[in-house]
């Protein structure tokens, strides 16, 4: 039996009018700005493009629908996301970007009810925005995890957080924070670890500076955070005490797959603008589209492209089925954020000089889509997880065969 690769007419649809939505209202916009939200003006730019969305009915299309969403699901939301990437404040317009986008998915799976209406409503809604504070200065966690150093201690009514976090996304402007702390053993310990949820406005709470990144479409910034004394009640809790690690693992997977989403839209982007500039260049006695070193970049791009989608969708698919697509979503991370850069960088070799003007849009691209190999996990580490999980497999089927003999 075949497998259905198609979309829902609902999807289609949504998909359509995305597409529309992003060329004619937001384009504009992220052009005028050169692609720096904080010079287009934040929040304000993106309270505008919310209200925008909404009236197009393309607002938050993975939140839950009892907060004004349209709850796709992982799979629908690929090529949406997509259509949104296509414009780096698309995602923003939306409000499908990281990392608002991955905490409303995480608090749909692990918040209790209260939590439902006091964090997860007004971020879906879009009243608010989050930060997801996990990432520290060295030597605490970052791409290991486990080396987390930041302490909650158990206090009269709840817990005090004590603690430096780096590279916090969108803590600028926070409504409030998902903070990863210790809670049990000792850095380089592989569990021991809790969330906790604290109003953006907590004592202690302080944006200490912004770090300065290649990338400027990530409304709120890439932030150090201190937490000094910060109180947090039991109440605000988010799961079980020394389970964070567990529920992490809710948030991260998807949002690897959002990511490639997203980008995956800004990547398009870049073949449409190189195909579009050699189709008509002149150049060696016909068009540039007519060489064969040209070609030979548009049908690269294409492969990459393709790839690319073949992989999210077998993760979104698994994902949509209740499994932890560890290897599916590692896989098409780390593919994919390689590919995109190839992508870019063929299409502004295909614009010569234009491409590394500021007439056309590709060498910005470029500074959005390089980050993409260090976020949500370098490559290195994936590729270390997938072959450390080939190895167990072989060592377990051996183990099972000697057992057997």
């Amino acid at each position: 039996m075949p497998i259905d690769l198609t979309y829902d007419p609902s999807v289609t649809d949504l998909v359509a009018r995305t597409t529309t939505f992003v060329r004619d209202h937001v384009l504009p916009v992220e052009n005028e700005f050169h692609g720096d939200i904080t010079a287009a003006g934040g929040d304000d730019v993106r309270r505008r493009l919310n209200d925008a969305a909404r009236e197009a009915g393309v607002f938050a299309p993975h939140a839950p629908v009892e907060f004004g969403g349209l709850g796709l699901n992982m799979s629908d939301r690929a090529p949406v996301f997509e259509a949104a990437g296509y414009s780096t404040f698309g995602p923003v317009a939306l409000h499908i970007g990281a990392p608002d986008e991955g905490n409303v998915h995480m608090l749909a799976h692990v918040a209790d009810d209260r939590q439902r209406t006091t964090y997860l409503e007004p971020l879906a809604r879009g009243i608010v925005r989050s930060a997801f504070a996990m990432t520290e200065p060295s030597p605490g966690a970052g791409s290991d995890p486990s080396a987390l150093r930041t302490q909650a201690v158990k206090v009269d009514g709840g817990w005090k957080i004590n603690g430096e976090k780096r590279f916090i996304t969108g803590a600028d402007g926070a409504g409030f924070f998902i903070i990863m702390a210790r809670t049990a053993g000792s850095p380089g310990d592989r569990g021991g670890a809790t969330m906790f949820l604290a109003p953006g406005d907590t004592p202690g709470i302080t944006v200490k500076r912004h770090i300065h990144t290649t990338d400027k479409a990530m409304i709120g910034g890439h932030c150090e955070v201190g937490f000094s004394d910060v109180f947090v009640p039991d109440e605000d809790i988010l799961g079980e005490v020394d389970e964070g690690y567990r529920y992490a693992q809710v948030r991260l997977g998807p949002a690897r797959m959002t990511h490639v989403m997203r980008w995956m839209g800004s990547a398009v982007r870049c073949q449409d603008v190189a195909v579009d500039y050699v189709a008509q260049r002149e150049g060696f006695g016909g068009k540039l589209a007519d060489l064969g070193m040209i070609q030979q970049m548009i049908a690269d791009n294409e492969i990459d492209l393709a790839a690319s989608r073949a992989l999210l969708i077998k993760a979104c698919h698994e994902l949509d089925a209740g499994k932890h697509a560890s290897d599916e979503t590692s896989i098409a991370k780390t593919f994919a954020a390689e590919a995109y850069l190839r992508i870019v960088d063929r299409s502004i070799q295909m614009c010569g000089g234009l491409g590394v003007s500021e007439d056309l849009p590709l060498a910005r691209l470029q500074a959005e889509l390089r980050p993409f190999r260090i976020y949500d996990g370098p490559s290195e580490v994936h590729r270390w997880a997938i072959a450390r999980r080939a190895v167990g497999r072989w060592r377990k089927a051996h183990q099972e065969k000697g057992s057997q003999a």
